[in-house]
């Protein structure tokens, strides 16, 4: 299978879509506008245009939290994969339930690789061990606003005998896990039981590359 993700210590670039680079970018001012578990700062900057010169001077808001880390669990012998349901405080007012299904997630803390954060996290929110972990991709969810960037990952599992409550008591966590086949879960976006972005986002990897994972995997250990 695929190897892990670089360290997160490498900067992610990306491709370029043109000739513009950070230095096309000038901060003239930047502000604490909220502290507290995330924060907010104001700033204050300019660009080069695409026509030429620079732009007028923007203010612009921006939500700064950690980066994050979220995995698909999928056990390839039983062809299904493991979610967790929580209540999401993001969802209170757009649909019937904040409830809400997800992959496992977590922030970045200090000096955690990619890796390290998705085992902690496994284990914390569904109390699974996750043996290989096959990378995805990296995004941003909402780069006009946050400067969050989302490391997706797809992991083996042994979903026999998983379920039950989980999460850390002293976070306020409340994580009911259920294990899906991937039959059921590929209805699950269309019929509004699945509907956040890295949660979409992996199942549609996964059922792209799902054969080849399988294959890959071979007999169960």
């Amino acid at each position: 299978l695929a190897p892990l993700s670089p360290p997160r210590d490498v900067l992610f670039r990306g491709l370029p879509l043109s000739d513009f680079s950070q230095q096309d970018v000038q901060i003239l001012r930047r502000e604490p506008g909220f502290r507290g578990f995330y924060q907010v700062d104001v700033l204050t900057l300019r660009h080069r245009l695409f026509a030429g010169g620079w732009g007028p001077e923007l203010r612009r808001e921006l939500f700064v939290r950690r980066d994050a880390v979220c995995v698909l669990p999928y056990d390839p012998w039983e062809d299904a994969v493991v979610l967790g349901e929580q209540m999401r405080v993001g969802a209170l007012d757009k649909r019937a339930s904040p409830w809400m299904l997800e992959l496992v997630a977590g922030l970045f803390d200090e000096g955690e690789s990619a890796e390290e954060v998705a085992r902690r996290e496994a284990q914390e929110e569904a109390g699974l061990e996750l043996r290989e972990l096959i990378p995805i991709t990296r995004y941003f969810p909402s780069p006009g606003g946050s400067n969050e960037h989302v490391h997706l990952f797809c992991a083996l599992v042994d979903s026999r005998g998983v379920g039950g409550i989980h999460g850390l008591a002293e976070e306020g966590e409340d994580i009911r896990v259920q294990v899906l086949s991937l039959a059921e879960a590929r209805k699950a976006p269309s019929d509004g039981r699945l509907d956040t972005a890295a949660s979409i986002i992996a199942l549609q990897w996964l059922l792209l590359n799902g054969q080849h994972v399988r294959e890959q995997a071979g007999p169960r250990p």
